[in-house]
């Protein structure tokens, strides 16, 4: 059966990191402690995480997304890692075989992001999906495999002054979140502001 969030206003993140040598200890990983910081400075509002660190395979990685969607009710869950075009990458392959509608706006984006940058971006093949059952829905996004490129994605680009000149994928997903069910999610827009529109917003300026 499906377990229960302890606190229902909170939002619950699952943490993927996909890699080979990683899960067989061959190096430290890298995602989950990037995902971590970046989750803890950017949002303010309660969360709690499950976190797991597999490795390349594509019937493992569906299982892991299946679970924390379905048994852990997470509201959001991030992989890192396994969307390049090597053969052994098959993050994307495993988050379209679990979803329930495809999202291609944050692949889009993420890309635009990146090809700031370098322009191996467009070897990039992130996807998001959300995944739908009667009793709950979860947004799955596939971010990149490197911290500073997870950090680009999620924040954008701002210049010198802190000014947004791109903005990150995470501007979008409170707002997805409210749509497909979940609880309210607030940032620090010193990192990255979240949009809504004005009649989703819950305290509205005045």
């Amino acid at each position: 059966m499906p377990t229960t969030k302890t606190d229902p206003a909170s939002l619950r993140i699952g943490l993927v990191s996909i890699s080979d040598r990683a899960a067989t200890g061959v190096y430290e990983d890298q995602g989950l402690p990037a995902l971590r910081d970046w989750l803890g400075r950017a949002l303010t509002s309660p969360w709690q995480m499950e976190t797991r660190l597999i490795a390349d395979d594509q019937a493992a990685i569906e299982a892991a997304l299946i679970e924390l969607a379905d048994v852990h009710r997470c509201d959001l869950i991030l992989t890192t890692g396994g969307t390049g075009p090597a053969r052994r990458d098959v993050t994307p392959e495993a988050t379209l075989a679990i979803g329930t509608k495809v999202m291609p706006g944050f692949g889009e984006q993420m890309r635009q992001i990146s090809l700031h940058f370098v322009p191996t971006a467009i070897l990039s093949r992130q996807v998001a999906v959300i995944r739908e059952t009667p009793a709950h829905a979860a947004l799955i996004l596939n971010l990149p495999g490197q911290p500073k490129s997870i950090r680009e994605t999620l924040e954008g680009l701002k210049d010198a002054d802190g000014k947004q000149l791109v903005p990150g994928i995470f501007s979008a997903v409170p707002y997805c979140i409210d749509l497909i069910g979940g609880p309210y999610v607030e940032t620090d827009a010193a990192v990255c502001k979240v949009f809504r529109p004005k009649s989703a917003l819950r305290n509205p300026p005045a």
